[in-house]
């Protein structure tokens, strides 16, 4: 039996679409546990690119089940032309698909109000993707929320529906100037998404539980990373769910003694999309290189990611609240370039020296990080299968890495393409 976590350890983004994709081929299910269609996680297989929004990226494994938990707030229509869009692609979910009766819909509103509040917010948004996550997780712990196990009685589900309308259509008329919505439009619309999914909905608590007691392997997906958790992150700059790996027991409905390993992935640099503090962000021509390098580019948004040194006080961070006992540093091929190559070790705050990252914000704008120099390897790596095989000063970097954090190396990432990673030998 083995149940491992994987966890982004920054602020998203990291790569943990390879990683799944990488690891799940050995395991028979993975799960996704919170987040909805804001997170992107990109899959490369030879010259084809995958993007998936909510399909855990184990699907592109024949042999693997996939699940999407009850943490997870769902846009019927993203998740239909998602499936619509792997089955062009000739990868089949039938029979592999398994979603929780007891997730969250995302509904019309709830797009409308998040992009109508940042609209709204101007210079003080949250840089949300405006996909309805927020407001969805909003009613969900308002006790207001739809879930998809409400779909099956439509008198109920109407009801339901009226309610919350005749509110939110206060709200975006009278506060944003928006125009209502039909109430009528929105029941066809999500009765006939309950046609479609009806073949997928399964109690995954039960499933995953008898899957676990027979002795199958599972891995649970988080999206998005640590500092974007809404207790452990940057708050109010965050998402509105626990990526951290304490949230997939909540997300798919299992014990925490369930759990054997959490797996943290770790850029080798540090990026940030949206607004918030980012201590070790580069501005001017070194970020520059780091986003073209690197591809920075959101997968959902298209948006160009803040670019930055690695930041050892945000990692050390991320194996404490996760309890990452392994880590994936990827996109260690970006650096090659590089003569020198600077790490964050603490930040220097009205003169005093933070080792731990500042729960507060105004604390955490006014840090100075603290850097030591490496030297850097100036040598390809991209093409490295084996762990001996890279350049000393390399793994010298990768050393000062796990020292840094705490948690061992195991997996490297040299690259877009599933080939391009080093397993370390235990």
């Amino acid at each position: 039996m083995s149940v491992v976590v994987v966890v982004g350890a920054q602020w998203g983004d990291e790569g943990k679409g390879k990683i799944v994709d990488l690891l799940s081929e050995n395991y028979d299910i993975t799960a996704r546990y919170q987040g909805g269609a804001n997170a992107g996680h990109t899959v490369i297989i030879r010259d084809r690119k995958y993007i998936l929004h909510l399909i855990p990226s184990g699907i592109l494994h024949p042999t693997v089940e996939c699940v999407i938990g009850n943490g997870v707030v769902i846009d019927p229509f993203a998740l239909l032309e998602e499936i619509a869009l792997l089955k062009k692609q000739g990868i089949s979910v039938e029979g592999r698909l398994w979603i929780s009766q007891k997730a969250h819909l995302i509904m019309p509103y709830h797009k409308l109000l998040d992009s109508a509040s940042e609209e709204k917010e101007g210079a003080q948004k949250i840089g949300t993707t405006g996909r309805g996550i927020g407001p969805a997780y909003v009613d969900k712990a308002n006790r207001k929320g739809i879930r998809i196990v409400d779909l099956l009685d439509r008198a109920a589900f109407e009801e339901k529906l009226r309610r919350n309308l005749d509110e939110k259509n206060q709200v975006l008329e009278k506060i944003y100037g928006k125009l209502p919505l039909d109430v009528e439009e929105i029941v066809e619309s999500y009765l006939d998404f309950d046609q479609h999914i009806d073949p997928y909905i399964k109690d995954v608590s039960v499933y995953l539980s008898e899957a676990i007691e027979s002795g199958k392997s599972v891995l649970l997906e988080g999206a998005q990373g640590t500092l974007l958790d809404v207790d452990h992150g940057t708050y109010p700059y965050v998402t509105s769910s626990n990526p951290v790996s304490g949230g997939a027991c909540i997300g798919v409905g299992i014990g925490p003694t369930r759990i054997n390993a959490v797996l943290g992935v770790m850029k080798a640099y540090t990026t940030r999309v949206g607004e918030g503090p980012f201590p070790t962000e580069l501005s001017g021509e070194w970020g520059d290189f780091l986003r073209s390098e690197g591809g920075e580019y959101g997968a959902t948004t298209g948006r160009p990611r803040r670019c930055g040194w690695f930041d050892g006080v945000v990692a050390r961070y991320a194996v404490r609240v996760n309890g990452i006992n392994g880590l994936a540093i990827t996109k260690l091929d970006v650096l090659d370039k590089f003569e020198q190559i600077k790490v964050c070790t603490g930040y220097e705050c009205e003169g005093k020296m933070l080792r731990e990252f500042p729960a507060d914000l105004a604390t955490l704008q006014n840090c100075r990080p603290v850097y030591e120099e490496l030297p850097g390897w100036q040598t390809p790596t991209s093409d490295i299968r084996c762990w001996k095989d890279l350049p000393p000063r390399a793994r010298a970097y990768l050393g000062y890495l796990e020292n840094l954090t705490g948690a061992p190396v195991k997996i490297v990432s040299v690259g877009s393409q599933r080939s391009q990673t080093i397993f370390r030998e235990a």
